[in-house]
């Protein structure tokens, strides 16, 4: 997975670095070198305009499945009873009787949800990225049509900022919420994101 990714993003750059430098052609702009596109704002809102859904979208999976359930679908818990991920800790803060335990405590609480805390912060980082590069690349283009530039706390505040963040959560949440619905009554052979040929599609398989 990684190694597709580190494909696809080189690629992305060296595509939008020769998309970038065809519209300033036109616009009769200086053409940018590699280096100026990849830690300009273009190139950064692209990049993270993309990664803040999917952490948004992979982040509310983890954690909405932790309360909700969908009959019959592989990316649920049983409908009824507990599951294997359901085991309490073995630490209380309140019954502890030293710092040291309730120090103990604590950290086993923190990494209990350390999973879902980690992708809501690279959420963040990646929602604050987009606005960062977005607001660059705005104030480019008025720059070149002599506009006043514009603060990034105001960005997002635009209707070009939401429009561009929420082309991309709709987008994701579609994928994520069709992925569990299909999942209910169709297979892939070998997939672990599919429960086994053969199985009852009204049921979870720890049912």
């Amino acid at each position: 997975m990684f190694t597709i990714f580190l494909a696809s993003i080189v690629g992305m750059s060296f595509a939008g670095w020769r998309s970038n430098n065809q519209a300033n052609a036109e616009h009769a702009a200086s053409v940018q070198t590699y280096t100026e596109y990849i830690v300009g704002g273009d190139f950064i809102e692209g990049v993270f305009e993309n990664w803040e859904s999917e952490f948004l979208q992979m982040w509310a999976l983890v954690v909405l499945t932790v309360w909700l359930r969908q009959k019959g679908s592989s990316d649920s818990k049983p409908m009824r009873g507990r599951a294997p991920v359901d085991t309490l800790s073995r630490y209380s803060i309140i019954n502890s009787t030293s710092w040291k335990k309730r120090f103990r405590a604590l950290g086993h609480t923190i990494y209990a949800h350390s999973l879902g805390a980690s992708l809501f912060v690279l959420f963040l980082i990646s929602f604050s990225l987009h606005a960062v590069g977005g607001v660059a690349a705005f104030n480019e283009q008025n720059a070149q049509h002599n506009q006043s530039p514009m603060s990034a706390r105001h960005y997002i505040t635009t209707s070009h900022f939401w429009y561009e963040s929420l082309q991309n959560w709709q987008s994701e949440f579609l994928a994520i919420g069709t992925l569990l619905v299909l999942s209910i009554k169709l297979r892939e052979r070998g997939s672990p994101e599919s429960k086994p040929i053969g199985t009852r599609y009204d049921r979870h398989t720890g049912d």
